[in-house]
């Protein structure tokens, strides 16, 4: 590894570009959006090159020097991360890809079976570096889970508010990793109000989707891992199911500090949000043209991952797709079913209904035309379908 310092230079704001000390404990900016961390990517130019990863942990970790925790003893490691890409050559003739190909990035295969290893993992670590005491997070259900796991192996207090109906296998998941766990009545959104007051009155650290800065860190090694996997290159068409959002918009940071490293050039995949169809609030803003997504009500969804009714980074998940000429698609709970079914029998993959819907997503696209039979193609399966055993379509 070079001798270039770890560690962010500082926060940038999201929306207005003020920055801030990154060596401090930071929610949102004072314009209430979402604080991004910046590295001296011009120090790094040359230096940190793809043919430097050689060698390295097959971990998340191979990245530190884009990564924002400073000390390694402090990097909180259970595997995550270097999840496998596994090329899928029967769905790609399922779906009528001709000469294209289309892999599956298995986020199942991350600690506590999902994708949330990534930011949560890198989210504990950084905040224990900066002396929180205890953390707290709103959850689906996936999250929480990978909260409880990483603030048990740093040794520091997690408290999880989730859903009442969260699926039973996550919810004992969280009990038994020594997470405090509160059920209620409601959404996301309402467990974030819960966790707002024990911010207030107990001084918990937030950890909710994008309102600290390193959740998203962690969730950006998605895009690094397929430019190596892939071999030097990126894909065509990535899909994405997209709740918060914080992988896809992860993603998009890192494809620019890549190309600012001197990676990749001013190509980037065609980005497509997958969202429930009893909750798409980035489909309809999308489709209306909107830079910001107003909260959808009423939000139903087997796919727990799916059933988030407003997000903080809505307007990057938005800029991300029309930048990329991407487009957002909403499936049905039975069309999610459905594709469980085809994506499991095609590749041996038991997806999780998120991962469901990017492949019904990928079939309606290839109809359409919006994905060409030549093209690359990325599914991301975000957790494993054992987390939703006993959980039925909406």
């Amino acid at each position: 590894m070079n001798d270039v310092q770890p560690g962010a230079t500082h926060l940038e704001c999201t929306a207005t570009g003020e920055r801030f000390d990154s060596e401090a404990l930071h929610t949102l900016s004072p314009a209430g959006k979402p604080l991004f961390a910046r590295y001296d990517l011009d120090a790094l130019r040359g230096r940190f090159t793809p043919e430097s990863l050689r060698g390295r942990r097959p971990d998340l970790w191979r990245y530190a020097e884009v990564l924002p925790v400073r000390d390694p003893a402090a990097r909180i490691c259970l595997g995550e991360g270097f999840t496998p890409l596994l090329d899928a050559p029967r769905f790609a003739d399922r779906i009528g890809m001709g000469g294209g190909r289309v892999w599956v990035k298995d986020e199942g295969q991350n600690p506590t079976g999902s994708f949330k290893a990534r930011g949560l993992g890198m989210a504990v670590s950084r905040a224990k570096e900066l002396g929180a005491s205890a953390v707290a997070l709103p959850s689906a259900g996936n999250a929480g889970s990978a909260a409880a796991a990483y603030g048990a192996a740093a040794g520091l207090p997690v408290h999880v508010v989730v859903p009442r109906d969260t699926p039973r296998p996550i919810v004992e998941e969280i009990r038994a990793l020594g997470a405090d766990l509160q059920l209620i009545d409601g959404l996301i959104d309402d467990c974030g109000r819960v966790v707002k007051q024990g911010v207030e009155e107990k001084g918990w650290f937030a950890l909710s989707t994008l309102k600290e800065p390193y959740r998203v860190e962690g969730k950006k090694t998605m895009g690094y891992e397929l430019f190596e996997q892939l071999g030097g290159r990126l894909p065509d068409v990535i899909l994405y199911p997209t709740g918060g959002g914080t992988g896809l918009i992860g993603m998009w940071k890192a494809f620019d500090e890549m190309e600012a490293l001197g990676w990749i050039g001013a190509e980037r995949p065609r980005m497509v949000t997958v969202q429930a169809s009893g909750c798409a609030p980035m489909v309809r803003a999308f489709e209306a043209g909107a830079s910001f997504a107003e909260p959808w009500r009423g939000a139903a969804t087997y796919a727990s991952g799916l059933r988030v009714p407003g997000a903080v980074g809505d307007f990057l998940i938005l800029r991300a797709l029309r930048e990329s000429g991407g487009t957002a698609v909403a499936i049905s709970d039975a069309e999610m079913a459905e594709w469980v079914a085809h994506l499991g029998r095609d590749t041996g993959v038991f997806a999780a209904p998120e991962g469901g819907a990017v492949a019904a997503a990928a079939a309606r696209l290839r109809a359409s035309g919006f994905i060409g039979s030549d093209d690359e193609v990325v599914l991301f399966n975000t957790g494993s379908g054992l987390k939703y055993v006993g959980m039925e379509p909406v």
